[in-house]
């Protein structure tokens, strides 16, 4: 059995603690981190654009694009320790809702948090690449609050009768 358990910034501790309490003992748990290209490609383009047409050594884009590497790195590191037993650190880069249902081919569960408004439950609770994961997911899915949930009384209201 494979778990993919999608890691970002904020939400990774409970995909982790998800993880050890659902997958199996045997199973294979591969941590991924996906870096968007929106960053570093503003750098690049702005340097390009404004500053330094002919100076590629001078590009900050560089420089951002390793220190969103280190940091990927970190993170997953520190979800591996969290973890606590064997398994795969996958980092990929591209957009990042894609790169994450691409990951999941061929998984049995994928894990991932809830990113959006997590005061209220509802479909706000999700931001956009996230509810998108669980749209398309080619496998089960394991969704998450980071954090204890919202109680039943912040459900939105159910719709008005139809017109």
């Amino acid at each position: 059995m494979t778990v993919v358990v999608w890691i970002t910034e904020g939400t990774w501790p409970a995909c982790v603690d998800a993880a050890r309490a659902h997958a199996p003992q045997d199973a294979e748990v591969v941590l991924l981190h996906v870096s968007g290209p929106d960053v570093p490609g503003l750098a690049h383009g702005a340097f390009a654009g404004l500053l330094g047409r002919g100076h590629r050594e001078r590009d900050p884009g560089d420089r951002v694009e390793r220190l969103a590497d280190a940091s990927a790195r970190r993170l997953l590191d520190a979800a591996a320790d969290r973890l606590a037993r064997p398994c795969t650190r996958l980092e990929r880069s591209g957009r990042t809702e894609r790169q994450v249902v691409a990951a999941a081919e061929g998984a049995e569960l994928l894990v991932l948090a809830r990113d959006g408004d997590r005061s209220r439950l509802g479909p706000h609770s999700m931001g956009p690449a996230t509810r998108f994961v669980v749209d398309h997911a080619p496998c089960p899915v394991l969704l998450v609050w980071p954090e204890p949930p919202p109680g039943a009384d912040t459900l939105p209201p159910p719709p008005g009768p139809p017109r």
